[in-house]
């Protein structure tokens, strides 16, 4: 989507499905991997930002 849009390099997080069959356990395990990937992006956003 983001090429689409004109933005290839544009970071974002994904969370695998199905999400509504998925017990809490598994919802918990992948919430801590989209943060993860989250937190991740944080520093190289504010990198770029200020190479601007």
């Amino acid at each position: 989507m983001a090429r689409v849009l004109g933005l290839p390099d544009y970071p974002f997080a994904v969370i695998d499905h199905p999400v509504s069959s998925a017990s809490d356990e598994e919802l918990e395990q992948r919430a801590k991997v989209v943060l993860k990937c989250i937190e991740d992006m944080i520093p190289a956003a504010a990198s770029e930002k200020g190479a601007k």
